[in-house]
């Protein structure tokens, strides 16, 4: 034979509406010694007693409200609502889940109906002094949003995840915020605090995506996007970044591949066409800049790549690639000052010893560009042998000397006086093997680097190439014809150059 049942003593000879009074005195004691669990448990037996008592409704719907199951607890204020029209509490209960779940509409539209019952209830006013701030916010971020202004948009959807913490929505959309600025590991937290209380919630997953892909790893990022299209499969956003990830990959590697093949000029096409493909993909970005920077200066486009080089720095202030390129190229068109610059930059990035050696030789261009550049006052090439340096030299100097701008203005006299001055000072020091391997090195020198030249003469060295008063080319450089007087004392002389040497031209 079956065991009889328990019968509590309490509930013996009660009806169904007493015992259910019974429950909710024992789920009210549970829920003030906040055992939320054992009083749904408690309230729902109430229940089953009494289906239609508003009163009960309402407070398991406050119980589920501890334990944070909003849907739950919507659930039980509209059927409290439902068995009476005028249980405020029910009202109450109903804008507090709506506002959890960020329906705000639908909050206020709770509130004003139990305002309509009870005008001056506390606890509904309060509730509808937040939830106006709420819809505030809402309002504002949405501009904001439209306007990709992202940090006002994270900024609102933080101040109403402060006042609903748990409201998956606008965590959702302040991770996606904190995505767009760039905050990626940031952006990663909150959309996984998303998925943990709803690991379907296509907007933390495509804040995910959002991540990969922005950090340059699209192959992470495709299985993500495409896990989220089968769940929500017109999920606008998602398939506009899909699509653009996968865009922007191939066009980028065609790039790459005309590169590779050595077609400079295609390759620059190319990387122009994936830069356009997704602005607001930053790091790719930078990635694509850098090396249409490379084809550039594959191309001579010196000024080009540096104007490359600088938009991937500004896109990826941390990326090093673009100020090593930039550096080079700096340093290729003379521009030592800012190749220093980015070398200096380069070495707190990285202190590889080769870096620092860069950085070395950058000063030392600078040092030497600071002072006269003998190959250009000779016109020869850094590289010249010293039979090309002595031509070069008589060529400059022929050009320059005073003598054969006897009646020119003497403004144009003095002009040429420092020019062939410059060309002897120029001849003196590169035709001198040790004066010239101090020169190149950078290094100072007592008697020349064009600062104080001494006792030094063009004269005396255009004398030694031309001693002996024949004509200058066997008669066939112009007509030049060089004299000496014999005596530094007399002859024709040009301000500080000596006497006894002089031209005349046919």
């Amino acid at each position: 034979m079956p065991e009889p049942m328990e019968v509590e003593p309490e509930t013996v000879g009660k009806t169904d509406e007493e015992k259910a009074v019974l429950k909710k005195d024992e789920g009210n004691k549970k829920y003030s010694a906040k055992e939320y669990a054992d009083a749904v448990k408690l309230y729902s037996e109430a229940i089953e007693l009494n289906p239609t008592c508003a009163s009960y409704y309402g407070n398991r719907a406050a119980a589920y409200l501890m334990l944070k199951k909003y849907t739950e607890a919507l659930d039980d204020a509209r059927r409290a609502i439902a068995n009476d029209e005028k249980f405020v509490k029910g009202y109450l209960r109903a804008s507090k889940c709506y506002m959890n779940l960020g329906q705000t509409e639908h909050s206020l539209n709770m509130i004003q109906k139990g305002l309509s019952f009870e005008p001056k209830n506390k606890q509904l006013l309060d509730d509808l002094r937040d939830v106006r701030t709420m819809m505030d916010h809402e309002r504002q971020g949405a501009d904001a949003y439209q306007r990709a202004d992202y940090r006002k948009m994270e900024y609102c959807m933080r101040k109403l995840v402060e006042r609903v913490p748990d409201c998956v929505s606008y965590k959702g959309l302040q991770a996606e915020a904190l995505c767009m600025l760039g905050q990626y590991a940031n952006a990663q937290i909150a959309a996984n605090e998303v998925l943990q209380r709803d690991n379907k919630n296509s907007q933390a997953m495509f804040v995910r995506g959002l991540c990969l892909y922005y950090q340059d790893q699209a192959d992470r990022a495709y299985p993500v996007f495409q896990q989220l299209l089968k769940l929500a499969p017109d999920f606008k956003k998602a398939k506009d970044a899909f699509k653009n990830a996968k865009k922007l990959e191939q066009t980028k590697e065609k790039g790459n591949e005309s590169f590779r093949n050595g077609d400079y000029a295609a390759a620059c096409n190319l990387y122009t066409e994936a830069a356009s493909i997704d602005p607001l993909n930053k790091s790719t970005n930078a990635k694509i800049y850098c090396n249409r920077a490379n084809a550039n200066a594959k191309l001579g486009k010196n000024e080009d790549c540096i104007t490359d080089c600088t938009k991937a720095i500004e896109l990826d202030p941390a990326y090093l690639k673009p100020y090593l390129r930039r550096a080079k190229c700096y340093m290729d068109t003379e521009q030592y000052e800012e190749a220093i610059r980015d070398y200096e930059k380069i070495t707190k990035m990285d202190r590889n010893s080769e870096y620092r050696q860069m950085l070395k030789k950058a000063k030392l261009e600078l040092k030497k560009s600071q002072r006269k550049d003998y190959y250009k006052i000779l016109n020869v090439a850094k590289d010249a042998d010293e039979d090309a340096i002595k031509k070069a030299y008589k060529k400059e100097a022929m050009k320059h000397h005073p003598d054969r701008h006897g009646s020119a203005s003497e403004e144009e006299k003095k002009k040429e006086e420092a020019l062939f001055k410059d060309v002897g000072e120029a001849y003196s020091i590169l035709s001198d093997p040790e004066k010239k391997h101090r020169y190149d090195n950078g290094m100072d020198l007592e008697d020349g680097m064009g600062m104080d030249m001494g006792g030094f003469d063009p004269n005396v060295i255009f004398q030694s190439f031309f001693g002996g008063g024949g004509g200058f080319g066997g008669g066939g450089g112009g007509g030049y014809t060089f004299r000496t007087s014999g005596s530094r004392g007399g002859g024709h002389s040009h301000g500080g150059f000596p006497g006894g040497v002089s031209f005349s031209f046919g």
